[in-house]
């Protein structure tokens, strides 16, 4: 399992704002603890500190769970945020929700041992693995790790999928006459001046993943990236391609009828600008299929180790899933749930329709990848 970035995120992130002057004054050690006296920054499955109920009250004395870089309208996560503090009284505070995997990862370096440190993190897997390998991530498994699949987590459980989606075109069909369904539709002259991405491929995620989804709609693969380049290239130089960054306004004003984006982002478009009056169609190309899920994670030493635990067992509950389905992303249950009857049908169904299972990039090939496109880009753009 490998991802690229995080939401519109920078590649290399930007640094946080500096530390806070603060003492490292961390969570209350009584909270933070069973009635054994067992700490919950030690406890690598719910049972090692004495069951759900006991980490549950733990989390409670906290109080509080400190995230970072999540948008509200980002694959459902406020209703998660509100699902969560609803269920266990416990305030959820996120810093810097526009920000990057790095800006995370600087978070939790530069306030080690400060009770302003994240708590948890949802990061882009070469970033997971990179906290990883710091040392900066605890162990914990959820209830139901062994049902996540493999390939998509850690066998030390320090990181694993929440969920993700695949790389789709949208379109306005009320301004585009045929919307295009593959990525060879796309060179067709009739789009002139109407393709955009979200953003820069040495910057966005979802950018950096429609460049390696039209490598592989073009005789490129994951560790050949160039094919991708030359595609947009063309496009560029038919004049397909605009240089335009997609949001909902640009959709709106038709400076970008048509938008290659995460399916689930491209998904929240159809609902939200329905009542603008816009029909806004979304396809998952078959001949250029690229997926990415993002990795959830516990700062090793988060302020608030026992909400930090019982926010990841509400992650991958069923109710934390089906969530996660109803904002258009795919949760990494999704396969386990559809077996034991737990997934929200009505949520999956309106899902943009894929074949196959995703395959994914190694983080040797993903940092080839980001190196060709780093230095391949600028080449594209200045066409």
């Amino acid at each position: 399992m490998t991802e690229i970035l995080p939401r519109s995120a920078i590649l290399a992130g930007g640094l946080v704002a500096a530390a806070l002057a603060l003492s490292a004054c961390g969570a209350d050690s009584d909270a933070s603890t069973n009635a054994d006296g067992e700490s919950a920054a030690t406890a690598i499955t719910a049972e090692d500190f004495g069951g759900m109920d006991a980490l549950v009250k733990a989390a409670k004395e906290e109080g509080t769970l400190h995230a970072i870089a999540l948008p509200r309208d980002w694959a459902n996560y406020g209703a998660l945020i509100d699902g969560f503090e609803k269920k266990y009284g416990i305030k959820v505070k996120v810093e810097n929700p526009g920000g990057a995997s790095q800006d995370e990862i600087n978070a939790v370096t530069s306030r080690k041992g400060q009770d302003r440190a994240p708590d948890v993190l949802d990061l882009g897997s070469s970033f997971a693995y990179s906290a990883a390998q710091q040392d900066l991530l605890a162990q914990y498994m959820v209830a139901d790790f062994i049902d996540i699949p493999d390939g998509q987590k850690d066998t030390m459980s320090r990181w694993y999928n929440g969920y993700g989606g695949y790389i789709s075109i949208g379109c306005d069909a009320r301004r585009v006459k045929t919307c295009p369904t593959t990525f060879k539709d796309l060179l067709k002259p009739e789009y002139k001046g109407q393709i955009a991405l979200n953003g820069d491929p040495t910057k966005s995620g979802s950018a950096f993943g429609s460049v390696y989804a039209a490598a592989l709609a073009n005789g490129g693969s994951f560790d050949y990236i160039q094919p991708g380049l030359d595609f947009f290239a063309k496009l560029k130089k038919n004049g397909n391609y605009t240089p335009v960054q997609s949001t909902s306004a640009t959709i709106v004003k038709g400076q970008t009828p048509i938008v290659l984006d995460w399916d689930y982002l491209n998904a929240r478009y159809s609902d939200e600008l329905k009542s603008k009056g816009l029909d806004w169609e979304v396809t998952v190309p078959e001949d250029g299929k690229f997926s990415q899920y993002y990795s959830q994670a516990i700062n090793k030493e988060a302020p608030h180790p026992a909400a930090a635990r019982l926010w990841q067992e509400y992650l991958y509950s069923t109710e934390g899933q089906n969530l996660w389905l109803k904002g258009y992303a795919r949760p990494a249950l999704m396969a386990a749930m559809q077996e034991d009857g737990t997934l929200d049908k009505t949520a999956a169904a309106k899902l943009p329709k894929v074949t196959g299972t995703p395959r994914f990039p190694t983080e040797s090939q993903l940092g080839h990848a980001k190196d060709d496109i780093a230095q391949g880009w600028g080449k594209v753009a200045s066409r």
